[in-house]
């Protein structure tokens, strides 16, 4: 919880920052001027409240947090398009008799967030073949994470999902953390449950928590009715324990923010010729990892860096990894960008997905 004090933090002292800039360069449309009649001071009224209207709007139609994000996202546009002009001469930039860096940067901006919320809306397949030197019957695995209940689905939507990863017949589908938050409406979680129990899979669906799923401002109700929901529709939860499924094994970790054990230790003792699966849905733990017996290690959490350039600086906030595939030490590592997202309604650079795992 420290951790993400302190990035609230930076984002509130980022979003001070921009507001300050941004009141000062809307003064430079030619409406603004206009109406401020050249006076400096209704000029800079007119600026603070037209900023103060957007954040607003924004507010009300989405959500503080993502008025927060789209308007640091048009500031960063505002200061590009800036120092472009500024390669202009200077009796050039004075002829123009509109505010093109602004109009750019508003334009630039409508594009980036409404193609964020289709790729944060829509769900893509993602499909994955791995290859193992064990003696092993194929298997087709399905993966989610970070559904967030609420964000950008709700109960049915879920079922709707459900139904087209099924068409895709995997044995099993594991889900790596996140199903709910504390936003999450409850009829929204029972149905999502249901829709679990009505999947007919030859291996089952396997579970294990993240770090929303039990919630951070709940008395502990919450996550024993997500249990229980769960448990009533044939989901196998994972607390540091193992389940063994024909030629694989599924070891379902403990959520990095809570007390579990080391991987080491988990692993102490399991059958090394099966097809060792981990679910681990925080990303932090793969040095670890790697040196154990663990074939796939499967995660989420990191909503695939979730906003560009965060896509690329995923090591900054923590994680071992932030997307895709990669391969250490023999053993296989997979990120998820997610099915959803936590509270924010847009991505940039990723994309909604669920996968596909074919192994053999």
């Amino acid at each position: 919880m420290a951790f993400w004090a302190v990035i609230a933090l930076v984002v509130l002292l980022l979003l001070a920052a921009m507001v300050i800039y941004m009141v000062h360069v809307t003064g430079k449309f030619s409406f603004v001027k206009k109406l401020s009649q050249g006076k400096r001071a209704t000029r800079r009224i007119i600026s603070t409240a037209l900023n103060v209207f957007l954040l607003a709007v924004l507010t009300f139609t989405m959500s503080f947090v993502n008025a927060v994000v789209i308007y640091i996202h048009l500031g960063l546009f505002l200061m590009l398009f800036e120092l472009v002009f500024k390669l202009v001469p200077k009796e050039k930039r004075e002829s123009f008799k509109v505010y093109w860096p602004g109009i750019l940067a508003l334009a630039a901006t409508v594009v980036v967030t409404l193609v964020g919320i289709y790729l944060c809306f829509n769900v893509w397949q993602t499909n994955y073949t791995l290859t193992t030197s064990k003696s092993i019957a194929p298997v087709r695995i399905a993966l989610i994470a970070d559904s967030h209940l609420g964000t950008t689905m709700d109960g049915e939507q879920f079922a709707s999902y459900m139904e087209e990863i099924e068409a895709q017949h995997p044995d099993m589908l594991i889900i790596a953390g996140d199903f709910i938050d504390d936003a999450s409406p409850r009829e929204d979680m029972v149905r999502a449950c249901e829709a679990l129990g009505e999947m007919d899979l030859p291996y089952g669906v396997y579970y294990a928590y993240g770090n929303h799923d039990r919630g951070y401002y709940d008395d502990g109700t919450r996550g024993a009715e997500l249990a229980a929901n769960l448990e009533a529709n044939g989901v196998q939860i994972l607390q540091d324990q193992i389940a063994y499924i024909g030629d694989i094994v599924i070891v379902g970790r403990e959520d990095a923010s809570w007390d579990r054990q080391e991987i080491s230790d988990l692993l102490t003792g399991i059958d090394e010729s099966r097809y060792i699966v981990v679910i681990d849905h925080e990303p932090t733990d793969y040095e670890n990892e790697a040196a154990t017996s663990a074939d796939l290690v499967l995660s989420g959490h990191t909503h695939g860096g979730q906003l560009f350039p965060l896509t690329l600086m995923g090591k900054l906030f923590g994680n071992d990894g932030t997307y895709g595939l990669m391969n250490i030490n023999g053993t296989d590592f997979i990120v998820t960008s997610g099915i959803s997202n936590w509270e924010l309604l847009m991505k940039t650079g990723t994309r909604s997905e669920y996968l596909i795992i074919d192994i053999g």
